[in-house]
C-alpha cells in the first residue's frame, strides 16, 4: 500500500504545532504539571491557615496581662530573633496544638508591628 505525498508533510506539521503548542502553553500560557499544582495549592492552603490564625494571636496578645512588659522584650530582640521571641510568649501556640507555629509568629508580629506602638497606652485621662 502506497501513502499519499501529502501524508508525510501533514504529519510533520501536527507534530511540530503539537510541540510549539505545548512550549508556548507550558512558558507563556500558564500549564503547569499536577506536581506544581499540588505545590503551589499546599502553599496556598498553609498561608490561608496562617492568615486565618493571626486574629487569634493578636486575640490572645489583647488578652496577655504582661502585654506591655512581653512587647519591650520584643522590642529589645534583634529584628531577626523577634518571631523566637513572640514564639516564648506562647501567642503563636494555637488552641488545641502543644508548640508554637513559626509562619503564624511571622505574621502575628507583622500585624502586631512593634516598632509603630507606643512604650506604654495612653491613658483615658490623656484623650480628652
Amino acid at each position: 500500500m502506497t501513502t499519499p505525498d501529502w501524508i508525510k508533510p501533514g504529519l510533520y506539521g501536527a507534530l511540530i504545532g503539537g510541540v510549539a503548542v505545548a512550549i508556548l502553553g507550558f512558558t507563556w500560557g500558564g500549564w503547569v504539571t499536577g506536581g506544581t499544582a499540588h505545590d503551589q495549592a499546599t502553599a496556598m492552603a498553609r498561608d490561608e491557615v496562617v492568615a486565618a490564625m493571626v486574629p487569634v494571636c493578636l486575640g490572645m496578645a489583647e488578652r496577655d496581662p504582661d502585654r506591655l512588659e512581653t512587647l519591650a522584650t520584643i522590642r529589645a530582640a534583634t529584628s531577626y530573633r523577634r518571631r523566637d521571641a513572640l514564639m516564648a510568649t506562647g501567642w503563636a501556640t494555637m488552641p488545641g496544638t502543644e508548640a508554637p507555629s513559626r509562619d503564624v509568629a511571622q505574621a502575628c508580629l507583622a500585624a502586631l508591628d512593634v516598632d509603630a506602638m507606643p512604650e506604654a497606652p495612653a491613658s483615658a485621662a490623656d484623650e480628652g
